[in-house]
C-alpha cells in the first residue's frame, strides 16, 4: 500500500469556515471530551457494582458505554491538539489507522444498537422465554457478531481508500482523516471508491434499521396490547432512551454519506455533533431516564463520598 504513494504525511486544516474559532472551539472540547468519557466511565461503573444491574440489557448497555468512550478518542486527541495550534501533521499510517478505528468502532455500534432492539423485542414480546433466549452464551455471540462486521466495513473502506496512490496537495479540508476527505487528494479517478464506500456503509445501515424497525414494529404492537396504562407506559420506558440514542446515532450517517451534494460545513458540524456530543448525550440519556441506572449511581457517589469523609 505504501509503495503507491510519495507522501508521508498529510495535515488536517480543522473544521472548515471555523478560522479564528480555535481558541472557543478548544474550550468547549476540552470540557466535552473529559465529560463524555467520566460520564461513560460511571455508567460502567454503576453496571459493574450492581448485581442487579447483570442482565443482558445492562450487559449491552456497559458495551455501549465502553464504545462511546472509545469512539471520541479516536478523533478528539488529535482534534484538541490540532486547536491548540500545535501540528496539524498526521503520518500516513495514522490517518489510515484512525480512518479504520472510526468505521471500525461506528460500525459496531451500529450493529449493537441493533442487538439491544432485538433484546427489547425479547423482553417485551416474549418474557416468559427471555432468560432462555437471550442466555449469556448468545449474548457474547451476538457482541462477537458486531465487533467482526465491525472490523470487516473498517477493512474493507481503509483497503479501497488507501490503495490509491496519494503523489500530490496532503492538506485533508476536515479535522480527521475520512473517506469524503481524503479521497479528493488522490492522483487517481476515486469514484469507483467512492462509490463501494458508498454502497458499503449504505447497506450495512440500511441492513441494521431494516432490524431495529422491525424490531420496534413488533414491540409497538405488544404494547398497544397491554390493557393498563401503567404497563405500556412501562414497556415504553424501557425502550425510549434507546430509540433517541438510535436517532442520534444514524441520522449522521444518512446526512454525512449518503447524500448527493457535499457541503464540507454541514459534514464538518454533523460528525462533531455524532462524534463527540452524542456519546456524552447517551450517557446522561441512559442514566436519567433509567431509575436501576439513577439508584446504583446513587450508590456509588454516596460509598465515595463516604469514603472521603472518613
Amino acid at each position: 500500500m505504501r509503495n503507491h504513494t510519495e507522501l508521508n504525511e498529510f495535515i488536517l486544516l480543522g473544521i472548515p469556515q471555523t478560522e479564528g474559532l480555535e481558541t472557543v472551539l478548544l474550550v468547549i472540547f476540552s470540557f466535552i471530551y473529559p465529560l463524555t468519557l467520566l460520564g461513560n466511565l460511571l455508567i460502567l461503573l454503576a453496571i459493574v457494582s450492581s448485581s442487579t444491574l447483570h442482565t443482558p440489557m445492562y450487559f449491552f448497555l456497559g458495551l455501549l458505554s465502553i464504545m462511546d468512550m472509545l469512539f471520541p478518542s479516536v478523533l478528539c486527541p488529535k482534534m484538541l491538539v490540532c486547536f491548540s495550534g500545535q501540528s496539524r501533521a498526521i503520518s500516513y499510517k495514522g490517518c489510515a489507522v484512525q480512518l479504520f478505528f472510526y468505521h471500525f468502532l461506528g460500525s459496531a455500534e451500529g450493529c449493537l444498537y441493533s442487538v439491544m432492539a432485538y433484546d427489547r423485542f425479547v423482553a417485551i414480546c416474549h418474557p416468559l422465554r427471555y432468560k432462555l433466549i437471550m442466555r449469556p452464551g448468545v449474548c457474547v455471540g451476538l457482541v462477537v457478531a458486531a465487533w467482526l462486521v465491525g472490523c470487516l466495513q473498517a477493512t474493507i473502506l481503509t483497503s479501497f481508500t488507501f490503495q490509491l496512490p496519494y503523489c500530490g496537495p496532503n492538506q485533508v479540508d476536515h479535522f480527521f482523516c475520512d473517506i469524503p476527505a481524503v479521497l479528493p487528494l488522490a492522483c487517481a479517478d476515486s469514484s469507483s471508491v467512492q462509490g463501494v464506500a458508498s454502497t458499503s456503509i449504505g447497506f450495512l445501515a440500511l441492513m441494521l434499521w431494516l432490524s431495529i424497525c422491525a424490531s420496534y414494529t413488533c414491540i409497538g404492537i405488544a404494547i398497544l396490547r397491554i390493557h393498563s396504562a401503567e404497563g405500556r407506559q412501562k414497556a415504553f420506558s424501557t425502550c425510549s432512551a434507546h430509540l433517541i440514542a438510535i436517532l442520534c446515532a444514524f441520522g449522521p450517517v444518512i446526512i454525512v454519506y449518503l447524500h448527493c451534494a457535499p457541503n464540507p460545513l454541514l459534514d464538518a458540524t454533523v460528525q462533531l455533533l455524532n462524534n463527540t456530543v452524542s456519546p456524552m448525550l447517551n450517557s446522561l440519556i441512559y442514566s436519567l431516564r433509567n431509575k436501576e441506572v439513577k439508584s446504583s449511581l446513587k450508590r456509588i457517589c454516596h460509598n465515595v463520598v463516604f469514603t472521603v469523609l472518613q
